[in-house]
């Protein structure tokens, strides 16, 4: 059975020629993620508050809450 709702959403993406940088969303925490890709290289690692605490953004892309 096929997932109605992606697990991520892409809120943020940059493209240039033969990388990318994308800020992805996770549906379920509101958890956002940083993704690039450079060539055949990347990563993906999760975006964190000056405390430390992860950013959260919920149903409104490009706008963090509490």
């Amino acid at each position: 059975m096929k997932n109605p709702t992606p697990r991520f959403d892409v809120i943020h993406e940059d493209k240039k020629l033969g990388e990318f940088t994308r800020v992805l969303r996770d549906t379920l925490t509101g958890v956002c993620y940083l993704h690039t890709s450079v060539g055949t290289g990347g990563g993906l690692t999760v975006l964190v508050n000056p405390d430390g605490s992860p950013v959260v953004a919920h149903e409104t892309p490009g706008v963090e809450t509490d």
